[in-house]
């Protein structure tokens, strides 16, 4: 996958917290994010849209019209009973250390945490049963 990154230019009086911000991890840069939320009463989370979201198939529509969603994201959205197997699901599925699984697996008691981004369908449905035989709930978006 190759994706084109847009060069931004910084300006200098940001260079410092820029650079400190990309060494981050993705937990960590989170936790940054609602403590920030928290200190200056605002929100990161993306504008609520009103209004139609899809468009409504028309009734003359084929079920061979629609296009099937190939590519996913997995968010783990419940724990439940086994954390412990949790997060070795998490461990295996994301290659990181244990600490940065148990923070992630942590992480959900205050949201919905996204485990993998962009997989394909069928590794998407092996990481949900992994997940799920370990006892936690997880959606697929």
């Amino acid at each position: 996958m190759t994706e084109k990154k847009e060069k931004i230019e910084v300006p200098k009086k940001f260079e410092d917290i820029v650079k400190k911000i990309e060494e981050l991890s993705v937990l960590d840069l989170a936790e940054l994010v609602k403590v920030l939320e928290k200190k200056f009463g605002v929100s990161a989370s993306a504008p609520v849209v009103s209004g139609p979201i899809a468009a409504v198939p028309s009734p003359d529509e084929t079920a061979a019209d629609k296009e099937e969603k190939t590519i996913f994201n997995i968010e783990l959205k419940e724990v439940g009973d086994k954390k412990i197997e949790v997060i070795k699901a998490v461990r295996d599925i994301t290659q990181k250390g244990l600490k940065e699984a148990k923070d992630l697996v942590d992480a959900v008691a205050s949201g919905s945490q996204v485990v993998k981004e962009n997989v394909k369908k069928e590794e998407a449905e092996e990481i949900k049963k992994k997940l799920e035989e370990a006892g936690a709930k997880i959606e697929l978006k």
